[in-house]
């Protein structure tokens, strides 16, 4: 049968498959929030777009992430302001990572986040090349805030800053570590400065297991939103460490996904345990990761570690 008529225009039927597939639409979770085009950010935000993912494998291990900005942010005509980074330390067969979310009151938040998870990286990739034993995450985060002063004081013209005027500037929230497998599997390492989160999904029982303390956990009397953000790096660091069974799943991510998915009982919970059983494509992540939900608005960023001996990423 032919697909072409006499003038070269294409038939119908051929037009019809030329079309493609109805573009994806956001998944609603509960009540969805309005739906609208979002607005582009100021003109300088061009080096922060609307959405990133990634995703790849190692021999022992294979990482996802995805960042979005929130319908707030895309409304009002600001930038994202989440960041991650993720990468392999080939000698060991790690993936080290970072995630960030810039402090909204913070002028050029959406800088403070990428550098954040920048000169975190380098500096865990280092320490890791060292393998003198436990990594010193308090080296990593003034690592990290120092290159948020520099970054100020480039900001400022050449001009020492001050802690403060850093915060002003650059302040960032910020969940970085590594997992690394050895002969009894897949050990994990972390730490946190102000309140982005961690958690480990049995995938095989849908539940979730904080790695710090939450918002929504049941001895949590009031909520409250303040963190102590980078450039300050507190006198007791949060740290922790765990192991990683072949079933489970690191999950790292910003408020703006750990405070829709609370305890990992409800709809949310359901949603990316169902999804995250096996690594999904790096777009399908950010297409999850992008979900509507009526009073969540904010940027959210998820990256999520596998061992590979679950199956292979489909």
């Amino acid at each position: 049968m032919s697909r072409q008529s006499g003038d070269g225009a294409a038939t119908a039927p051929l037009a019809q498959e030329m079309s493609g597939p109805e573009p994806w639409q956001p998944i609603t979770v509960g009540v969805p929030g309005p739906e609208f085009e979002a607005t582009p950010p100021g003109q300088y935000a061009f080096d922060f777009p609307d959405t990133e993912c990634d995703g790849w494998s190692a021999p022992a291990l294979t990482v996802r992430f995805a960042s979005v900005r929130g319908a707030k942010h895309r409304y009002y005509r600001q930038p994202r302001q989440d960041a991650a980074r993720a990468a392999v330390h080939e000698a060991t067969g790690s993936i080290a990572f970072a995630v960030a979310d810039g402090v909204s009151s913070a002028t050029y938040a959406e800088l403070g986040a990428v550098e954040a998870c920048r000169a975190a990286l380098e500096r865990i990739l280092h320490l890791l090349a060292r393998d003198q034993g436990p990594l010193d995450f308090r080296d990593v985060a003034h690592h990290a805030a120092e290159r948020l002063r520099q970054a100020a004081e480039w900001r400022l013209g050449g001009r020492l800053p001050e802690t403060a005027e850093v915060a002003a500037l650059h302040a960032t929230t910020l969940v970085a570590g590594f997992v690394r497998p050895d002969p009894a599997g897949f050990g994990v390492e972390l730490c946190r400065i102000g309140d982005s989160g961690a958690w480990v999904l049995d995938a095989s029982s849908e539940g979730y297991l904080p790695l710090f303390g939450t918002k929504t956990g049941g001895d949590v009397l009031v909520v409250s939103n303040e963190v102590a953000p980078l450039p300050h790096v507190p006198d007791r660091l949060e740290a922790t460490h765990t192991r990683l069974a072949p079933h489970e799943v690191l999950l790292v991510g910003t408020d703006g996904f750990g405070d829709p998915l609370g305890d990992g009982d409800g709809q949310v919970g359901s949603l990316f345990a169902g999804q995250l059983a096996t690594p999904p494509p790096p777009l399908w992540l950010a297409h999850l990761v992008d979900f509507s939900r009526e009073t969540f608005d904010d940027d959210r960023t998820l990256l999520a570690i596998w061992p590979r001996t679950t199956p292979e990423p489909r």
